[in-house]
């Protein structure tokens, strides 16, 4: 069925707001209900893309919360913590993660305004050693009642809108595509739009096909996915 114009536009306007210098690492995390609960939070957010790291030979897994989030938020996977913060920290993210230390400071004084990574680790054991050695700043939300921690959903949730708030008022949230590398732009509008086309272009080595305004696809395609588009 041909993608009707006010559905790519919905397409084009969710992804002109969306921040690829705002993210989150989760170490850990498999419950499929907090997956799907902080990926439709980052959905919510305007964030591109999130990162985990699984335990081995566990691959992460959605459940009915995320409303089918995990197609707009990719979830990327890294071999290891100290893999994933590495190279966070090589494309300039600063790297705050959630864990009770000496050092750790209340969420609420930190600047979220640059580029920005959130690290969270399982409820039960937290971030590891490792990865807590590797954050650029500790921090916490503050508890008024028994319990010492939130829910990790419950968590991003809290730090991700923080980041929103903080930008807001600072006027950097952006509206036009500004917050999406422009290399990558062309491409991810295509795999919303039209993910089996997509598909194609990367089997072959094809380059992202032009598009008109309102959509549709200006340039020849074998005839299986012009059916499609």
């Amino acid at each position: 069925m041909p993608l009707l114009p006010r559905r790519f536009e919905r397409l084009r306007a969710v992804l002109n707001r969306r921040m690829g210098d705002l993210t989150l690492l989760l170490e850990h995390v498999e419950k499929p209900h907090n997956l799907s609960a902080i990926l439709r939070s980052c959905d919510a957010v305007g964030v591109l893309e999130a990162h985990a790291v699984c335990l081995q030979g566990r691959l992460p897994t959605f459940n009915s919360t995320a409303l089918g989030s995990q197609k707009w938020v990719p979830l990327q996977l890294h071999a290891s913590s100290e893999v994933a913060m590495r190279a966070l920290k090589e494309r300039g993210f600063r790297l705050y993660g959630t864990l009770l230390s000496d050092t750790a400071v209340d969420y609420r004084a930190c600047d979220f305004t640059g580029p920005t990574a959130f690290v969270l680790g399982a409820e039960k054991w937290g971030l590891s050693a490792a990865a807590a050695a590797l954050v650029d700043q500790a921090v916490i939300i503050p508890m008024r009642g028994m319990v010492q921690s939130l829910n990790v959903s419950v968590a991003s949730a809290t730090l991700l809108f923080e980041a929103l708030r903080q930008r807001q008022a600072a006027g950097l949230v952006p509206e036009a595509g500004e917050g999406v590398p422009p290399e990558r732009y062309r491409g991810l509008l295509l795999e919303w739009a039209y993910p089996e086309v997509a598909a194609w272009c990367r089997r072959e080595g094809a380059p992202t096909p032009p598009s008109t305004a309102e959509g549709a696809i200006s340039e020849e395609l074998p005839r299986t996915l012009r059916l499609r588009c």
